[in-house]
């Protein structure tokens, strides 16, 4: 069962090189909306701030070799514990729809996991190392290629701990459970079928009640609100890239561009169209 490709398919993820080497002193990284960090700690040690409620600094510190992702924007600033500094590769990440991507909403504001956590990340870092310690032809392009490959590996690890992550409810969560996880990958595969609680429990191999009880347990919403949002969540993105209406309702599994468009409304209190200009300005 692939929990992945269907929503990176449908929202792309890109990572991008900016810094590869020393770090010294006190840096900063500011809130960028759309825009996370993947940073890695190849050596060194370091005290990490962000701002906290009222103004006041929190963080924590790390002294061993470890990856630390922000999938949403947050300012935050590294302070280094040596005179030498740390030794640092680091790519900014973007996810298409930006913070309104699934997979982002679903995660914690920081993640930071030691590199021997992540069982055969050793070999990607080998190559992504390779990469940025030399200047070749093409170097930047690949290491982009290779951040990528660790931010599937990251996620994978994250969908199989949520625990460890803090995360009690929500897509990471149910992408844990073997029996929901499957009915939350059909969905993500094919949100225009006609799907029903029982299809959907079948899915899953569970009966409608148990299905139902689950799903609700553990997403904290019902899987037709799940369904809905998902939908309204294509929708969006498809009518961003100039697709009709009519189109998208069809694909969508719904009877006319009226029919998506009360749904629409309901779910974000605005029409397509007045959502689609709303883009537009805000862009």
């Amino acid at each position: 069962m692939d929990r992945l490709s269907d929503l990176f398919e449908r929202f792309r993820m890109r990572a991008h090189l900016f810094h590869s080497g020393r770090l010294c002193g006190i840096q900063d990284f500011e809130a960028v909306p759309g825009r996370g960090f993947l940073h890695i700690l190849r050596h060194g040690a370091l005290d990490v701030r962000e701002p906290g409620p009222g103004g006041q600094a929190a963080g924590f510190s790390i002294d061993r070799p470890s990856l630390l992702f922000y999938p949403r924007a947050k300012a935050h600033q590294f302070r280094h514990r040596l005179e030498d500094g740390s030794d640092f590769t680091c790519a900014s990440v973007e996810f298409e729809d930006g913070d309104r991507h699934p997979l982002v909403r679903a995660l914690p504001d920081v993640m930071v996991l030691p590199l021997d956590a992540i069982d055969g990340l050793d070999d990607v870092l080998r190559l992504l190392f390779a990469e940025t310690d030399r200047v070749r032809c093409g170097h930047r392009l690949v290491a982009d290629k290779l951040f990528e490959v660790v931010m599937v590996q990251l996620l994978r690890w994250a969908m199989d701990h949520p625990e460890q992550l803090g995360i009690e409810r929500g897509l990471i969560h149910g992408f844990a459970d073997p029996q929901l996880a499957k009915a939350l990958t059909a969905m993500h595969a094919t949100p225009g079928a006609s799907w029903s609680l029982e299809s959907l429990a079948a899915e899953a191999g569970m009966s409608r009640t148990a299905f139902a009880s689950r799903f609700k347990q553990v997403l904290d919403i019902t899987p037709g609100q799940y369904l809905a949002d998902w939908r309204i969540t294509v929708a969006k993105q498809q009518l961003s890239r100039g697709r009709r209406l009519n189109v998208v309702a069809n694909e969508l599994g719904y009877a006319n561009g009226t029919a998506l468009s009360r749904v629409f409304r309901e779910r974000l209190g605005v029409s397509p169209r007045d959502w689609l200009a709303g883009q537009r300005d805000a862009s």
